[in-house]
């Protein structure tokens, strides 16, 4: 197995929440560590830039919009395939398609205040890592096992 990193966002409607813990716990608990991570409030550009891959669909203002309506936890997750370990603990982008024991089955509302962010290929974690992080800012660290 491959050790991968990816961005995870967590965003305006988890912190209204109040479930930063909840999310992050999920996934420690499933064997993704975070190896950096920043609190911040999106400029229109930051979230524009890094959504530019969506500029030309219907939904992009709105998306903008959402993530400029609070501040969001922006994290670097480290694990065994963690692309595909993070796209599974948050599950369908459609939380009406996401079960239960997912973050977005058990926390979103809807499609567009989904909860989370998370890169969907190891490209795509590449370019979104270094969107927010200097490689000066990413920490890797040894853990033991957690305990039940």
């Amino acid at each position: 197995m491959a050790i991968e990193r990816t961005l995870s966002i967590l965003k305006p409607d988890a912190l209204e929440k109040g479930i930063i813990g909840k999310i992050i716990d999920r996934f420690e608990s499933n064997g993704l560590k975070p190896v950096a991570m920043k609190m911040k409030k999106l400029t229109r550009e930051e979230a524009a830039g890094f959504y530019a891959v969506h500029k030309d669909r219907p939904f992009f203002g709105e998306l903008v919009d959402f993530m400029t309506s609070g501040p969001v936890v922006i994290m670097v997750l480290e694990g065994e395939n963690a692309i595909a370990k993070n796209r599974e603990i948050m599950g369908p982008t459609n939380p009406k398609n996401a079960p239960a024991g997912t973050i977005r089955g058990d926390f979103a509302k809807s499609i567009e205040a989904n909860t989370v962010h998370g890169s969907d290929g190891p490209d795509t974690a590449r370019t979104e890592i270094a969107y927010f992080f200097s490689e000066s800012e990413i920490v890797s660290y040894d853990w033991k096992e957690r305990q039940a």
